[in-house]
């Protein structure tokens, strides 16, 4: 398959098959195709491991691999996926193919390019990642129904940001609102009891991975 001419390449971390731990997808048997590389440095962080390395391989390669799992649904994930210049082609070849796609993006570049037959998971960085300056603010009006906004959060403080970002851009009208506490600094019940006390319209998830398998590569 080609792009412009050529022929379409991606660096990638790992392929794997697992239990989607995110997203309203949470438990859904999923394959995951990392790409590597990303230019934010999220404080909290856990997957590091895809900054630098990986293994450059074509589209048809990574397409053949994808459909030995005979598993309909695919999440193109990170790293941050949309530094890479193939991620587009490899997100309109998944779609074609007739998997259910959805792509894990940080928010701080421009999803207007992706196929639409795609679900944006996009993150919205709170103070507590450090990198709440790099949060591309035009992708709001993009947002979809078929999108899912996703907020990390590492503090009461951070929980209080999302509250006012919710209310300042009508976000729970645009698409679901998915907060998230991160692991080992911010206590789940805490957050929950904020949520109901505040009686938002969002959805919490925790890291169904990380209960089922802890913090483990390719989980």
């Amino acid at each position: 398959m080609t792009q412009s001419g050529r022929p379409v390449s991606l660096r990638i971390t790992e392929i794997f098959h697992s239990l989607q731990g995110e997203t309203s997808r949470s438990g859904l048997p999923t394959v995951f195709i990392r790409l590597t590389g990303c230019p934010l440095r999220c404080s909290w962080c856990d997957t590091e491991y895809s900054f630098t390395g990986g293994t450059t391989r074509s589209l048809d390669d990574i397409l053949a691999e994808v459909a030995g799992y005979h598993c309909p649904t695919v999440c193109v994930t990170g790293g941050e996926p949309l530094a890479q210049k193939g991620c587009l082609a490899l997100l309109g070849a998944l779609c074609d193919a007739g998997y259910s796609v959805s792509l894990e993006t940080s928010g701080a570049l421009d999803i207007a390019g992706v196929d639409p037959r795609v679900s944006r998971i996009v993150d919205l960085k709170a103070p507590g990642s450090g990198e709440e300056a790099r949060n591309l603010l035009s992708n709001i009006p993009l947002l979809t129904p078929h999108d899912e906004l996703k907020l990390v959060l590492a503090s009461e403080a951070d929980y209080e940001w999302a509250k006012a970002r919710i209310a300042e851009y009508q976000l729970t009208e645009r698409c679901p609102v998915l907060l998230a506490p991160v692991q080992g600094q911010l206590k789940p019940a805490d957050l929950a009891a904020w949520i109901l006390r505040d009686r938002l319209p969002v959805r919490m998830q925790v890291q169904l991975h990380k209960v089922i398998w802890g913090n483990e590569p390719g989980r």
